[in-house]
C-alpha cells in the first residue's frame, strides 16, 4: 500500500451489535472503531463465532448495527433508504463469499456479467469488462463453460470477478479460499494481493487461514467483542488512535 493512501475508504466507529433481548440477548461488540483506508489489505481473523462475519456484513451494509455509525465519504449509509443503500452496494461494493453463489444454469462469462447487466449497463460495455477481468484471472480458455464444469478454483475466480465487474471501491470477501485445497487456496490468495497491488483495490478479508492473514497488510483479531491489532497486546483502534479527519474522506453518497 502507497505510504500517500491516507484516504479513507470507510470508517465505522461506536458500532455495536446484539443479537436477541433481555435475558437471552448476545452481545458480540460495543462501541467498536475501524478505520480501513483506500488500497489497503485488511484480515479480520477471531475464532468462529466471535462476531467476524457480522462485521463484514456490517461494513458490506448487508446487516444493521444494534448502534453506532458506517461512514462512506463522510456519511452515515445506514441513514439511507433502502433503494439508495442498496444502489450505493451494488456499485460500490463488491462481494466474495465460502461458497461461491454462481448460476449453474449459466456460464462463467454470463455469471460474471450478471451484475452489470442488471444494473442496466449496455452490454458490450459490461462483456468486454467481464472478459478482460476473466483472462485477467486466467480464465479466457473457460467462458463458456457452465459453472458445474469449472474446477474450484476456477469456480472462485468467477466469483471474485463477478464481484470486480462493476469496479468496486471495497471488496469484501468472507473466507474466500475456506472451500478449497491447500495448492488451489495459494494460488487464490497471490491472486488476490495482485489484483490489491494492480487497481489499487481496498480489501477487507475474513479469514481462518494464517498464510492468507499474513499477506494482508493489518490483521485484526477479534477478541471478546474487540479488535485487537495482531502481535499488539492493546485493543487496536484500527489506527483511529490519530483518527483521519471527515476532510480526509472521499466518496459520496448513493450516486
Amino acid at each position: 500500500m502507497s505510504n500517500e493512501s491516507t484516504v479513507i475508504e470507510v470508517h465505522a466507529l461506536g458500532l455495536t451489535k446484539v443479537f436477541g433481548s433481555g435475558v437471552r440477548s448476545v452481545e458480540l461488540f460495543r462501541d467498536m472503531e475501524i478505520v480501513i483506508r483506500r488500497g489497503e489489505r485488511v484480515a479480520i481473523v477471531g475464532a468462529s463465532g466471535a462476531g467476524k462475519s457480522t462485521l463484514l456484513n456490517i461494513l458490506g451494509t448487508l446487516d444493521r448495527p444494534t448502534g453506532g455509525k458506517v461512514l462512506y465519504g463522510g456519511q452515515d449509509v445506514f441513514l439511507w433508504n433502502a433503494d439508495d443503500l442498496a444502489h450505493f452496494r451494488n456499485r460500490h461494493l463488491g462481494f466474495v463469499f465460502q461458497f461461491h453463489y454462481l448460476m449453474p444454469e449459466f456460464n462463467a462469462l454470463e455469471n460474471v456479467m450478471m451484475p452489470g447487466l442488471i444494473a442496466r449497463m449496455p452490454g458490450g460495455e459490461i462483456r468486454a469488462r467481464a472478459e478482460e477481468l476473466l483472462e485477467k484471472l486466467g480464465l479466457s480458455h473457460r467462458l463458456k463453460h457452465r459453472i458445474g464444469e469449472l474446477s474450484g478454483g476456477e469456480q472462485q475466480r468467477v466469483a471474485v470477478a463477478r464481484a470486480l465487474v462493476l469496479q468496486p471501491k471495497l471488496f469484501l470477501a468472507d473466507e474466500p479460499s475456506g472451500n478449497l485445497d491447500s495448492r488451489t487456496g495459494r494460488r487464490l490468495h497471490e491472486l488476490l494481493v495482485t489484483l490489491n497491488e494492480d487497481m489499487g483495490l481496498t480489501m477487507v478479508i475474513v479469514t481462518h487461514n494464517t498464510e492468507l492473514a499474513s499477506m494482508m497488510h493489518r490483521t485484526l483479531r477479534l477478541v471478546d467483542g474487540r479488535l485487537r491489532l495482531e502481535g499488539s497486546g492493546d485493543p487496536d483502534r484500527t489506527r483511529a488512535a490519530e483518527p483521519a479527519s471527515v476532510e480526509e474522506q472521499t466518496g459520496g453518497g448513493p450516486g
